[in-house]
């Protein structure tokens, strides 16, 4: 793209030069060599400037070449049309509800189903159980069992709070509080369904990844290790120095964004495991509007669909974080077709 000023410039530049050379008034004589030589000079001069907007027209062509190779948004996936900087857009048609067939469970799963059968048979009550059921490979694909699919278009964090990729996400907040942090920089708490979409996509995947359980991928099935001593709020705990160290030797997070492959079909990152994800559920009333999506790093299910839904507004744990979304701008108009 040639630069319009530049060329400007050479055209003043020109007409200049060759005022200068001719002198006001009838020429004489004398004055014909000084009229060649300017005549020279200008024609010199835009040359060279010429040569410089052509240079100027290949430099710019090769800029816009760059900016169309490279990677957009940064280099992370994903677009922020309609949405601040620092989230995704969301955007498509959403299955309420889905029909996702487990092919193989995980071994520890398998084996507490079986003692329960056993017990069952043996006419022995069977207690709540401590093993989540975990999925290594769903039916592919998933089947959509709503009539309708309904369309969305908002925005999410692209990062776990803070928002910050290589940061540890947020933990030991309760409900209540990741929702005023939202809000106080004009977000708010995703919802349930608002989650659903972002972790699985328009293909309704199980995992954010697909259909086959990979712990390399995202950070999940990393041993369960018991809580021994209450913990406290996170400000609160970094001020009290059991509560600090109890924490120490529970958490296993990782620095949000820090697995490159546990990204979702939108380019939101850490949507299965890390940590656990308060959202909003709809139709509840206080104090249970709190859910808990995602899974975090322990044995659980870890996926996109399943939401926790007895924890209280205000409980919190050393599991329990949280990302923000926001709607998003709506979508410019397109031009009609003639």
């Amino acid at each position: 793209m040639i630069k319009l000023p530049r060329l400007l410039l050479a055209m003043v530049a020109v007409v200049a030069i060759a005022d200068c050379g001719t002198p006001s008034g009838a020429p004489d004589a004398g004055s014909a060599p000084a009229s060649i030589d300017a005549a020279a000079t200008a024609a010199d001069a835009a040359a060279e400037l010429a040569d410089a907007a052509a240079v100027d027209a290949a430099a710019d062509a090769a800029a816009d070449a760059a900016a169309d190779a490279a990677p957009a948004y940064g280099g992370l996936p994903g677009t922020s049309e309609g949405c601040p900087g620092d989230m995704v857009l969301i955007h498509g048609d959403y299955c309420p509800a889905v029909n996702q067939v487990c092919l193989e469970h995980h071994e520890e799963f398998k084996r507490d189903e079986g003692k329960k059968k056993a017990k069952r048979d043996s006419g022995e009550t069977v207690g709540a159980s401590t093993v989540s059921e975990r999925c290594l490979k769903y039916k592919e694909p998933t089947e959509c069992l709503s009539k309708k699919r309904v369309p969305m278009r908002f925005c999410m964090d692209r990062f776990e709070w803070p928002n910050k990729k290589g940061e540890l996400p947020a933990l030991l907040i309760s409900w209540l509080d990741a929702k005023k942090e939202c809000e106080a920089i004009g977000k708010r708490l995703c919802g349930e369904d608002e989650f659903n979409f972002a972790c699985e996509g328009e293909a309704m995947l199980p995992y954010t990844y697909g259909y086959e359980r990979d712990p390399t991928k995202c950070s999940i099935d990393k041993p369960y290790r018991k809580r021994e001593h209450k913990l406290l709020k996170y400000k609160a705990c970094m001020e009290n120095p059991a509560c600090k160290a109890e924490l120490e030797k529970l958490d296993q997070r990782l620095p949000a964004g820090s697995l490159p492959a546990c990204v979702s079909p939108f380019g939101v990152y850490d949507l299965n495991g890390n940590i656990n994800e308060w959202v909003v559920r709809p139709k509840q009333k206080p104090p249970t509007r709190s859910g808990l999506k995602g899974g975090w790093w322990g044995p659980v299910r870890g996926r996109c669909r399943p939401t926790v839904g007895f924890h209280k507004e205000d409980d919190y744990g050393y599991e329990e974080g949280f990302r923000c979304c926001k709607d998003a701008a709506p979508a410019e108009a397109q031009p009609r077709s003639k």
